[in-house]
């Protein structure tokens, strides 16, 4: 009876260890980041902040409203850039939202992974599968390097444009900035390259528009979505960097998206 039980207790201690070493595969690793240089970012723009702040209280009465106003856009801009977002996540500890000041991406295995761990014979067929889905999404789409590119991108051009509006520019002057072509430019090469045929689909939608064929579901999800996104880049153009609505007309993103919008309003 005795040798039962320690037979029974030493099969249940190897389940136990079983069991620890698949909890910590589907742990994976967490990613890494460069606390210093984040904490040397936070710093340096902190600094600025308090600067900017400083400049501003200085700046009381009805003359200074604007260089004060100036000063509050400014210090608003730094808060909510993606580097400082970022800087700060990672000195309280989080991980960064946009990518930023990371050294090495957070590794979580996939079932797929954990499978080859335990299992040692994979079957031939599954592999092939494996290897052929893998080549499918290497070719499709954006990397992680393109999409962060793009978002980059999109956010640059608006504090460009936002630049260009505080020197007096007007909405058509700003297109024709050689820096914004430039940016839009190459955020069109990503935006197909993570789309391909995307101007196909514009000319279909058009067509389609004509026809007044019903929305289909994916369609009508994505079009609640392009109106959301639509509300939101409006409403930050005019808070964060004063576009009048004769600015808003001639904002290149804003004519693309309405072009989009009006061909989904005509079917639905």
């Amino acid at each position: 009876m005795a040798a039962d039980g320690v037979r029974g207790t030493g099969v249940m201690l190897s389940q136990a260890d079983e069991g620890m070493k698949l909890f910590k595969m589907a742990e994976g690793t967490p990613v890494e980041v460069d606390s210093k240089a984040a904490e040397l970012y936070k710093a340096q723009v902190d600094a600025r902040i308090a600067s900017l702040e400083a400049e501003g209280a200085l700046l009381t009465g009805k003359d200074n409203k604007k260089m004060r106003a100036a000063k509050g856009k400014e210090v608003a801009e730094l808060k909510g850039e993606q580097r400082y977002v970022d800087a700060c996540k990672i000195v309280k500890g989080l991980e960064p939202k946009f990518g930023n000041f990371v050294l090495k991406a957070a590794e979580v295995p996939t079932a797929e992974t954990q499978a080859k761990e335990t299992e040692p014979a994979a079957d031939s067929v599954k592999k092939a599968k494996e290897k052929k889905e893998a080549k499918k999404q290497e070719s499709a789409g954006l990397s992680p390097a393109e999409t962060k590119e793009l978002e980059d991108l999109k956010q640059k051009i608006i504090e460009r444009k936002g630049l260009l509006k505080e020197q007096g520019m007007s909405g058509g002057q700003q297109n024709k900035d050689e820096e914004v072509v430039a940016m839009v430019n190459r955020m069109n090469e990503l935006k197909e390259k993570q789309d391909p045929g995307s101007t196909k689909k514009e000319k279909d939608a058009k067509k389609d528009a004509k026809k007044k064929t019903p929305l289909s579901q994916e369609e009508q999800k994505e079009y609640a979505k392009l109106k959301d996104e639509y509300e939101i880049y409006k409403a930050k153009c005019r808070t964060e960097f004063g576009y009048t609505n004769k600015d808003l007309k001639a904002d290149p993103d804003i004519q693309e998206m309405e072009e989009k919008l009006s061909a989904f309003e005509k079917r639905s």
